[in-house]
């Protein structure tokens, strides 16, 4: 009695499954070579679309739910997503403490960060509202007085 089948007494559809089997798992290896070397492509404009509430800032990781945007400390909301120029998202722990200028989203509710883009040069050269905005809900009078 023999149970194993050899290589030789498979039947002529069954190995024609095979190699049918191992042509459809090979091709897209060989319709997408860029996709299979882990390439990743930027969009096709060059330009991400950024939502209208995002701000700008300077964005260090500095523990594993801190970080500071323009020196002041932020918490990051449990599932804050920070995504490279590419679109990609990043593990936070890999870019801790270096500084990057990136787009921002803070959650309303919590204050906490829940979103960061880190801009690629020609992104970061695109004006935006954030880096430049006061961090406090009163006004001086030399606030409205132009300096001499």
């Amino acid at each position: 009695m023999n149970r194993c089948r050899t290589a030789l007494s498979f039947s002529r559809p069954r190995l024609g499954a095979l190699v049918l089997t191992a042509l459809c798992a090979a091709g897209p290896l060989a319709i997408a070579p860029a996709a299979a070397q882990g390439t990743v492509q930027g969009s096709m404009s060059g330009m991400r679309n950024f939502p209208d509430a995002a701000l700008r800032g300077s964005l260090v990781i500095t523990g594993a739910s801190d970080a500071e945007i323009n020196g002041r400390t932020i918490r990051m909301a449990p599932g804050m997503r920070l995504f490279s120029p590419q679109n990609t998202l990043v593990m936070m722990h890999t870019i801790k403490g270096q500084q990057f200028t990136v787009n921002y989203l803070i959650e309303n509710s919590t204050g906490m960060l829940i979103s960061a883009w880190i801009l690629s040069n020609s992104e970061a050269a695109q004006p935006r509202k954030g880096s430049d905005t006061v961090l406090r809900n009163y006004r001086f009078e030399t606030d409205a007085t132009p300096a001499r």
